[in-house]
């Protein structure tokens, strides 16, 4: 089939080192008929999150936290067992893998500024509800007879 498409990049320079992929193959469970008997198709890709010198120290702090849940003694690990080739499923770890740290490493948002109505707008707001209002109260019919 060829060479991986890597290098697998996160974000700006910084990309998976190929060194600090773990890969695991084994037999998936999805279609394929008899052929998915005999070949190892679904992968597993496993990441040492926690011990690994690719990732700026900042962003593998940030990563470690927001990816706790996921972690396993500070490895992530990802699973791809949608295709019948392990070619493609390898590509769709690989690929899984960058958004998920990409996601995790990424700077949090800014803070939101709270920022005042502006008097003017407050005003027209109030005026058109009264007049509303008063638009309303001459349906009542009251005060006809």
């Amino acid at each position: 089939m060829g060479d991986m498409s890597g290098p697998y990049v996160i974000r700006g320079s910084v990309s998976l080192p190929e060194a600090e992929l773990m890969w695991r193959f084994s037999r998936s469970s999805g279609p394929g008929g008899q052929h998915v008997n005999t070949s190892d198709s679904q992968v597993e890709l496993r990441f040492d999150l926690a011990n690994t010198g690719a990732l700026p120290e900042v962003w593998k702090t940030r990563a470690l936290e927001r990816l706790g849940s996921r972690l396993v003694d500070g490895v992530l690990s990802v699973r791809a067992s949608e295709h019948r080739s392990q070619w493609r499923n390898r590509e769709m770890a690989a690929t899984r893998l960058a958004a998920l740290l990409a996601e995790a490493t990424a700077p949090p948002p800014k803070p939101r500024r709270a920022t005042r109505i502006p008097r003017g707008i407050n005003e027209r707001r109030l005026r058109n509800k009264k007049q509303r209002s008063e638009t309303k109260r001459g349906r009542s019919g009251q005060g006809w007879a």
